[in-house]
């Protein structure tokens, strides 16, 4: 079967993954984990960022991710001045992609602010910032190494309303590709916005950005009925990351709003807590029903399988918001192809439709044997076919950061 495409976010936080689980005192929230993960990666070397992402893909490939959109805001040095190649970093990504296999469309973020349209950023977000030149330079060297690679594609990430100005964005939205932006993630994040525009996030995208198929409005963890169908009719996509979503205590996505208005969906894993879009789909559906006090959320009378609702639902937003052809089995798409183990506990008597409920929401095991990604075979008996030279780089790489 295809598989879903992951939605944007960072590799660089999948090796904090431990670092920001416990609680350091106080109110442990997102906004202490994300001073955490700030000093974490500030320690990174572009060797560093590659053989971490390497591992994290042939991670996400061996649970079933085949493609993905690569959030990328790691653009310079530690001091904050740029390298030598502007996309250094990015390409480090691009590169851990190529060796997995997996397929990539990179999503070069635009950060300039640490607050809403201004405020001052903080010391461990100056890797991260640039001002249009320096973005666009970074833009135009990963179009020159991905040109003539179907393989992979570009596509832009104005980072949030807290990290760029109205004009940074309405500069950006003139692009012709995909579109990234994290939205109404966190309920202070929607204060603020009401705070300086009189509007929340959502909102005030609807109201002054060009929201069309090109976008993807990442998290959408806390929108207005309103909001939801304003969405839903422009044709963007919600980047939906519930793992990350319950792991930083954002809240629980509307979904039956959004799904009654038809609303279009992709699946993501962000702080890469978990690396499987069986888990993200269990997760959504799941917190659906704790929220809603009812069972099937993700489901009605003429579909009545949430996994293949939320599995096909993904593989057309996913596709939509890379922008390459990754939208399941057809002439023209990416030959992208993942086998279960039929005989798996979980999955055993199981078919068809019946099979991929079971796979989304029973047991804890891994039942992924094959996976074909861009026609090549990256995983094989459940293992990545280069596993271990990927995590012996990893475990080096680590070992240094954590010295």
């Amino acid at each position: 079967m295809p598989t879903p495409s992951s939605a944007p976010w960072p590799a660089t936080p999948s090796a904090a993954r431990p670092r920001g689980a416990r609680c350091r005192g106080g109110e442990d929230s997102f906004w202490t984990w994300r001073t955490t993960m700030y000093r974490f990666v500030g320690r990174f070397t572009p060797e560093d960022a590659e053989a971490v992402a390497a591992q994290l893909y042939a991670e996400c490939l061996e649970w079933g991710f085949t493609s993905l959109a690569e959030f990328h805001y790691l653009h310079h040095q530690a001091d904050g001045t740029p390298y030598a190649e502007p996309a250094e970093m990015a390409l480090r990504h691009l590169a851990a992609a190529r060796a997995t296999g997996i397929g990539i469309t990179l999503l070069p973020s635009l950060y300039r602010h640490g607050g809403i349209f201004g405020k001052d950023p903080v010391p461990g977000q100056r890797r991260f910032l640039n001002d249009l030149d320096g973005f666009w330079r970074i833009v135009d060297g990963i179009r020159a190494a991905i040109a003539g690679d179907a393989q992979a594609g570009l596509g832009l990430a104005p980072h949030s309303l807290r990290a760029v100005t109205p004009e940074m964005l309405r500069e950006v939205s003139r692009f012709g590709g995909p579109i990234h932006i994290h939205a109404a993630e966190q309920l202070r994040e929607v204060e603020e916005c009401r705070a300086a525009t009189g509007a929340r996030p959502v909102e005030w995208l609807l109201e002054n950005m060009p929201l069309d198929a090109r976008w993807c409005l990442i998290h959408c963890t806390h929108m207005t009925e309103a909001e939801a169908v304003g969405l839903a009719r422009s044709g963007a996509v919600a980047g939906l990351c519930p793992s990350t979503e319950a792991s930083l205590g954002d809240g629980i996505f509307g979904l039956p709003a959004y799904r009654a208005a038809g609303g279009r969906l992709g699946f993501g894993t962000d702080s890469h807590v978990g690396t499987s879009p069986r888990d993200e789909m269990r997760q959504l559906e799941t917190s659906q029903r704790l929220a809603q006090r009812r069972r099937s959320v993700a489901t009605d009378e003429a579909h009545p399988h949430p996994a293949r609702n939320l599995l096909e639902a993904s593989l057309a937003g996913g596709a939509q918001v890379s922008a390459r052809a990754i939208a399941g089995i057809g002439p023209g798409q990416r030959c992208d192809l993942v086998a279960l183990d039929d005989e798996h506990p979980a999955l055993c008597g199981r078919e068809g439709d019946e099979l991929l409920d079971a796979w989304v929401f029973s047991g804890q095991g891994n039942p992924v044997r094959q996976v074909v990604a861009g026609g090549r075979v990256v995983v094989r008996e459940g293992r990545h076919v280069a596993a271990e030279p990927i995590a012996a780089a990893f475990r080096a790489a680590m070992r240094r950061l954590s010295a």
